[in-house]
């Protein structure tokens, strides 16, 4: 499935979507340890931010929020819930951002992305950061491809394996602070990495385990 196809899915579950997720904690956690490590002030990117779940907690910690989406019904909830943040509608695989962003959220997104986009979207990622920028992405849960359900409509996930990230956060010049299977036994992971530059020290001091 290609990600417009993606898009035209949750277009018809998108309420039932919403509605499902509106009390979910999930991803909550790791955005609060993420955001304890970012300054106040400056932009912050959600890919594939949806109905604009995890926007408050964003913007309570003094980042500019920016989400991006392609699904037009999703950004129509996000636009009607969050009338005065930004939304576009966008591919990740080929939109060009206006500026580096202090903190790149990709929950539960670029998963399904088509397995041979990963390594090149990751890249960009990583490169979008501004220095000292954090990244914050899930993956895993799948070997290579699967098509699974939701509201009986059909959707793709891809993975490449653990050490294929971590591989591509080094060259990109970001070092993983965390690295944590979220939903053992399965294999959903989640990783924030920080890009090289300034202001690491206090970094290196608050830096959580892999686990």
């Amino acid at each position: 499935m290609s990600p417009q196809e993606i898009g035209l899915a949750y277009d018809r579950i998108a309420d039932w979507w919403r509605e499902r997720m509106l009390h979910s904690t999930a991803g909550l956690t790791w955005l609060d340890r993420a955001l304890s490590h970012c300054g106040r002030g400056g932009s912050a990117l959600d890919v594939g931010c949806g109905y604009g779940r995890l926007l408050s907690g964003i913007e309570a910690a003094g980042l500019h929020y920016v989400g991006i989406e392609i699904s037009d019904q999703m950004l129509r909830l996000a636009r009607s819930g969050h009338p005065r943040a930004c939304f576009m509608k966008a591919d990740v695989r080929h939109w060009c951002p206006p500026g580096p962003y202090e903190l790149i959220l990709a929950w539960d997104s670029t998963f399904h992305l088509p397995l041979g986009d990963q390594e090149a979207v990751h890249r960009r990622l990583c490169r979008w950061l501004a220095p000292g920028g954090l990244l914050l992405f899930t993956a895993g849960g799948v070997q290579g491809e699967v098509i699974g359900q939701m509201r009986g409509e059909d959707f793709y996930y891809s993975s490449l394996p653990d050490a294929q990230y971590l591989r591509i956060l080094n060259e990109e010049g970001c070092r993983c602070i965390l690295l944590e299977r979220d939903q053992f036994p399965l294999d959903h992971i989640v990783v924030i990495a920080v890009k090289e530059g300034r202001g690491l020290g206090d970094l290196r001091k608050r830096s959580y385990p892999l686990g």
